[in-house]
């Protein structure tokens, strides 16, 4: 008889943890990306979930500092269009960056507004074609609400659910920027409210290292990779190295592995605040110039199509990933025919079920609302196989 499988979003990261092996990835050489009509720096940079969009900040001075977007052309080349409208102040200082989009197009910024009378500093708003409407301050417990402490930096997932969040304390008279940092996962209660995770520092520990500075965390889609920047703690000198990290872990709700360092370089050539495309295929982040700041981006060379395999020799490949309007499954062996195929959404729910009758199977968007949905393959031994599906 089949099993009808009602999962909340626990059991869907087991059964990713026991069909998934995390690995340390691995990037190509450096490219520079090219932001056509933009005449000054281009910091902090966020890649949008449908990749259309490259949104970053100018020079972060705490000054004159705002937020912008760009719009694609090809992967190294977007157009420069302006201001995110709604999102930046106009009376000096002020500073308006660290840009971050979900899937159902909740914007985050970081913001110096009224600091220190009020001490939360995190904005949101809705997003859509350049404008933030309806922006407000993002409350919770991961707020510290303590003077010289300001959530620095900030990672949104791509369902919008979890905030991976960077509290700083700055001092000027003691440390040159950050004087320590943490980093923690809050949970969403609301549009405007989240709260730490109870496992949160549990999670983060291999990340919360004091013998580093450490902010600008991103999360993946699929919530196996967490990349950030470091740099060890004291005084900063010419040949302090500033270090692109990843860690990995095996499930979506598991501890995150001991760090391993992507690029690193001298403060000179600064590189800082990674950003990642939905299918993980393309990491940005920027880089410091002799005059100015620039984004530049790296291929990853161990992502492309490589069929999942298993213990049954179950081989698969699911072309396009992400999706817009239909993705095929193709299965490299005969051994598909006769599996069943749900599809589930994030909470649990099966949204359609497959036969394999034939090689290929194609899912068509139809009624399916943009996000993350998991593909369970079973046989009479039960689930064998589980892919993410990302649809745009």
């Amino acid at each position: 008889m089949k099993i009808i499988f009602r999962l909340n979003i626990f059991l869907v990261a087991l059964l990713l943890s026991l069909t998934t092996k995390s690995q340390t990835p691995v990037f190509e050489a450096e490219i520079d990306v090219t932001i056509n009509g933009l005449t000054f720096d281009a910091m902090e940079p966020f890649i949008s979930p449908t990749g259309n969009t490259l949104f970053f900040n100018n020079l972060n001075d705490g000054i004159d500092t705002k937020l912008f977007y760009a719009t694609r052309v090809n992967d190294s080349t977007f157009n420069f269009i302006g201001e995110v409208n709604g999102t930046n102040q106009t009376v000096q200082p002020y500073l308006d960056a660290v840009p971050d989009l979900d899937s159902l197009n909740n914007f985050y910024w970081t913001s110096t507004r009224n600091y220190p009378t009020e001490l939360n500093n995190l904005f949101h708003g809705t997003y859509n074609s350049g404008n933030v409407t309806d922006s407000s301050r993002v409350y919770g417990d991961f707020n510290k609400s303590i003077p010289r402490w300001l959530v620095m930096d900030h990672g949104i997932s791509i369902d919008g659910q979890l905030l991976y969040f960077n509290n700083a304390r700055f001092d000027n008279s003691s440390c040159a920027g950050p004087c320590e940092t943490q980093m923690g996962i809050a949970q969403k209660l609301n549009d405007s409210t989240f709260n730490v995770i109870a496992n949160s520092n549990a999670i983060m520990q291999t990340i919360n290292d004091p013998n580093y500075i450490f902010y600008a965390p991103c999360i993946t889609s699929d919530h196996l990779e967490l990349y950030y920047t470091r740099y060890l703690a004291g005084t900063i000198t010419a040949s302090t190295l500033f270090e692109i990290c990843v860690a990995t872990r095996n499930s979506p709700t598991g501890n995150f592995s001991t760090p391993t360092v992507l690029f690193s370089d001298v403060i000179a050539n600064l590189i800082e605040a990674p950003t990642l495309t939905v299918d993980k295929q393309i990491i940005y982040y920027h880089r410091k110039t002799t005059n100015s700041h620039k984004i530049v981006m790296r291929y990853r060379n161990n992502f492309a199509s490589t069929p999942t395999k298993n213990n049954n020799n179950l081989d698969v490949v699911i072309h396009p990933n992400p999706m817009n309007s239909e993705a095929i499954i193709r299965f490299q062996n005969k051994n598909a025919i006769n599996y069943n195929i749900e599809l589930i959404d994030n909470l649990g729910k099966t949204i359609k079920t497959y036969n394999t009758t034939d090689d290929n199977v194609t899912i068509s968007r139809e009624e399916l609302k943009s996000g993350i949905y998991f593909i369970l393959f079973q046989n009479k031994q039960g689930i064998i196989l589980t892919k993410k599906l990302v649809i745009r």
